[in-house]
């Protein structure tokens, strides 16, 4: 069988002492446990609510923030490093986000899988390695068959959104999205960004060293 050629390696980052014990004591609590078989949300959080996918949370300061904001939707954030997990299971305990629930799991897996089709109200992908190298972007995660697939989850009317400080990723990006007939683009070409994402710490020192920052939001077609 051919491997499939993923999106991120596993790097072998320091998980602190906290992030250490945030994964084994608060895993349990707010994560949900890969299944090959659609989740039931409502059943997840005790209720009907908007439910938006959040693909590689990074450290979680981004998924918790908005999280918060906007307490009448559910998120499910996806991210595979265990400095990222423990972290965002911390800020998830120490904020009480009874909205936020965590998988530790490949997130094309996830959403092929445990999602079902039109389920979401929306997706969000901030930051994705941008694999610079050329001969590394095969692995980049957007591409027409992840373009394809986000639009089979979202519910008509649902949004994707994406950002990207990498210039040529941003145009291939694009390309990717406007040509999925399934979405259509919001604005023409790149959008401003909303201000329903906050700016990261990793975005704020990409402005500071000149990097030009792109959002993407396109809307699931009807």
């Amino acid at each position: 069988m051919r491997r499939a050629v993923r999106s991120y390696v596993l790097r072998q980052g320091r998980t602190t002492p906290a992030q250490k014990r945030a994964l084994d004591a608060l895993l349990p609590a707010h994560g949900l446990e890969y299944g090959e078989q659609p989740l039931d949300a409502r059943a997840v959080f005790g209720r009907a609510a908007p439910l938006v996918l959040e693909i590689g949370s990074g450290m979680g300061e981004t998924t918790a923030a908005i999280a918060a904001e906007r307490p009448d939707t559910d998120f499910i954030a996806v991210e595979v490093h265990g400095p990222g997990v423990g972290s965002l299971l911390k800020r998830i305990e120490e904020q009480g986000l009874k909205n936020l629930r965590l998988i530790r799991h490949d997130a094309l897996q996830v959403l092929e899988h445990m999602i079902a089709d039109g389920a979401l109200a929306g997706i969000h992908l901030f930051f994705p390695d941008p694999w610079p190298k050329k001969r590394h972007h095969k692995r980049r995660l957007v591409q027409p068959a992840f373009a394809a697939l986000a639009a089979r989850k979202l519910a008509a009317g649902g949004m994707l959104h994406l950002a990207t400080d990498w210039p040529d990723y941003a145009e291939q990006m694009l390309t990717v999205l406007s040509a999925e007939p399934l979405l259509e683009n919001t604005v023409e070409g790149f959008a401003p960004r909303p201000e329903r994402r906050p700016r990261t710490k990793f975005e704020l020192r990409g402005e500071r060293l000149g990097h030009p920052v792109h959002d993407f939001v396109f809307r699931r077609r009807s």
